[in-house]
């Protein structure tokens, strides 16, 4: 599998050599703006930017109504079409998450789950391997809701839409990736009908697997997951559970059942879809048994065919690593920009930064023999090394190295903890880039006085 170079200090050429914002200018400051916010990503724009100059340009740039967010991105999304066409199957992975601006005056926001709150949406599609290699951001839809009328109703397109236009999307694109399966995996709120429908009005040329979120009527008058789980299961499987927020980790073990079904969807029509179940059994005492019931177009004739549908659905949680690492290493619902269009900029550059992060966790952990230099330049690897007081070796490997960026952000290291996640990584890369200055400023200063 190829991996492209995306060291620290240029990795930007990569996702924007094709960058086009109107002039060179509007791009060079594209380039640095990601550049300072790749490296300081839990930093205010100001504090990330070298000096009040870079400052005032990187607001400047937001505040751009010549930049549109869909340029910015651009180049990143065609990055992401050439890295998955290296692949066999590409998992396309679609969620929203909300935004809370509340308190803040930035014009052009909206109510979010309580009409009270200020904020927008973001919905976008990552694009991983089912190995949960992140890939990049492909798609991105971007909102604020209208504010309930005086009748309680909202204003403004459907909001389910973006998951149908999402499929429309991949399905566009497919035709360009003649030798990569892709597969639209989504949760409870995308378990649509007329999304269903509109797939196989396509002839499918995108596969889907979604979450089940209604017990539906078969024609024969049975309920869905009633008649999928009659007879013995095929099979079974077992996997590692994370320790999540309130939840311990362990071992989970289910029994499976699939069943082809056909569903009512109005007039005469049926969608063939095949319903998978996944039922935890010797669960913990006190521990919520895990039960799963997806949707595909898929036929799964084998427990192994079961299986892999499955573990294909469990790499949904990557799209929650991304969002965490949004919201919380680079604090975009800090932002202060005054106005969404604003936002929505800073947002497509944050997007690519976010992936970048989680990105280098996962290589990490599913690719540790990588050469580090290919993601690290000498100096940071030099810094990650001095702050831990180590030396390091030769032809440091790259989950050598973000071992000890993340044991600076927290990471025991010890037999049982596993690999680092993204929360240690950048953590420890804020403590690393502030090495890099002062090695860089003190190289600096000794060559001057050489001179």
């Amino acid at each position: 599998m190829a991996h492209s170079a995306s060291r620290s200090t240029a990795w930007t050429e990569t996702e924007f050599k094709q960058l086009d914002l109107g002039d060179a200018r509007r791009n060079k400051r594209a380039r640095i703006l990601m550049e300072r916010l790749a490296a300081e990503p839990t930093a205010s724009v100001p504090k990330a930017c070298n000096g009040w100059g870079e400052t005032v340009a990187a607001y400047r740039f937001f505040d751009n109504e010549g930049v549109d967010w869909r340029a910015i991105l651009a180049p990143h999304w065609q990055q992401t079409q050439e890295r998955m066409g290296q692949q066999q199957t590409v998992l396309c992975l679609q969620d929203t998450t909300e935004l809370d601006f509340n308190g803040q005056q930035a014009s052009g926001l909206g109510p979010l789950s309580y009409e009270a709150q200020r904020g927008m949406y973001l919905h976008p599609t990552y694009a991983v391997t089912p190995q949960r290699e992140p890939l990049g951001i492909l798609d991105c839809w971007m909102w604020a809701r209208e504010k309930k009328d005086a009748s309680g109703l909202r204003g403004g397109p459907k909001e389910s839409l973006r998951w149908i236009e999402g499929y429309d999307r991949l399905a566009e694109l497919a035709p360009q990736l003649p030798n990569t399966r892709l597969v639209y995996v989504a949760d409870r709120e995308a378990d649509m009908l007329p999304l269903m429908m509109r797939a196989q009005a396509l002839h499918t040329p995108v596969d889907w697997l979604v979450r089940a979120a209604h017990n539906r009527c078969l024609p024969d008058g049975d309920k869905l997951w009633q008649q999928t789980c009659t007879g013995e299961p095929i099979g079974q499987i077992e996997f590692a559970m994370p320790a999540r927020h309130g939840v311990k980790a362990r071992t989970v073990r289910q029994h499976l059942w699939v069943r082809h079904i056909e569903l009512p969807a109005g007039k005469g029509n049926q969608v063939s879809a095949t319903c998978l179940i996944a039922r935890e059994y010797d669960a913990p005492s006190g521990a919520k048994p895990i039960e799963w019931r997806l949707l595909t177009n898929r036929n799964a004739e084998t427990a192994a065919a079961v299986v892999e549908l499955i573990d294909w659905y469990r790499a949904r949680w990557e799209i929650e690593i991304l969002f965490n690492v949004l919201k919380n290493a680079c604090r975009v619902e800090a932002l202060q920009l005054g106005a969404i269009e604003r936002i929505e900029r800073a947002l497509a550059l944050y997007l690519v930064v976010a992936w970048r992060i989680a990105h280098l966790m996962r290589l990490g952990r599913t690719c540790p023999d990588l050469d580090a230099t290919l993601f690290f330049d000498p100096d940071e690897i030099e810094a990650a090394y001095l702050l831990r007081e180590k030396t390091p070796p030769p032809a440091p490997r790259l989950n050598e190295v973000l071992r000890q960026i993340a044991c600076l952000g927290g990471f025991l290291a010890r037999k049982g903890d596993g690999e680092p996640g993204v929360k240690t990584i950048w953590l420890g890369l804020q403590d690393v880039y502030v090495a890099v200055k002062t090695i860089r400023l003190l190289r600096r200063r000794e060559q001057a006085s050489c001179v």
